[in-house]
């Protein structure tokens, strides 16, 4: 019967690590004012009729902190990369020369860089909902089984708080790494 709670904690704890996980990615594609790779890393691409990763067409590299370059596999691809990245929205406007598409990061403004931390911190508070819903599931779950004693059952939702705890706490400290990196001339 007991395999019963330990599936319900595992579960919980899965879902509660994937919101970590998705909460990294997410603050990944959240420019911090240096030129990285992962910036572009939403673009896709039409490539032989089919949306393609940007990364699986091209290669993405930062030869300087301001600076991303595109290097197409095919050069008949450099049109359709430059459209992609302009109507991805990310603010770049992408230079062509022939060879690859050059793009050079803007320094960000005071005002860019406190929407971008409230677009992290977002992103935090959403991390941090799927972890507290994951929690009130699991609760759910406990509640509802039978054959369990009382004290079973609480110490399982002690288990599953300090879980949840865990898990808010690690949220939080990624926002801050990620806060302090925005706000970082």
């Amino acid at each position: 019967m007991e395999e019963e709670l330990k599936f319900i904690f595992e579960s919980a704890e899965e879902a509660m690590s994937n919101a970590v996980k998705h909460l990294e990615k997410k603050l990944l594609n959240i420019r911090a004012g240096k030129a990285n790779t992962s910036m572009l890393g939403s673009i896709v691409v039409e490539y032989y009729g089919a949306l393609t990763p940007l990364t699986q067409v091209a290669s993405v590299n930062t030869p300087d902190g301001r600076t991303i370059v595109v290097q197409p596999w095919e050069k008949n691809l450099l049109a359709e990369i430059e459209k992609a990245i302009m109507n991805a929205n990310l603010g770049f406007n992408p230079m062509n020369n022939g060879e690859s598409i050059i793009i050079n990061v803007p320094a960000l403004t005071e005002e860019r860089r406190i929407d971008l931390a409230k677009q992290a911190k977002s992103e935090a508070e959403e991390a941090k909902i799927v972890v507290r819903n994951s929690r009130k599931d699991a609760n759910n779950e406990i509640k509802k089984s039978d054959g369990f004693s009382d004290d079973l059952k609480e110490n399982a939702e002690k288990d599953i708080q300090e879980l949840t705890n865990k898990n808010i706490d690690n949220i939080n400290s990624i926002f801050e790494v990620k806060q302090k990196e925005i706000m970082t001339l």
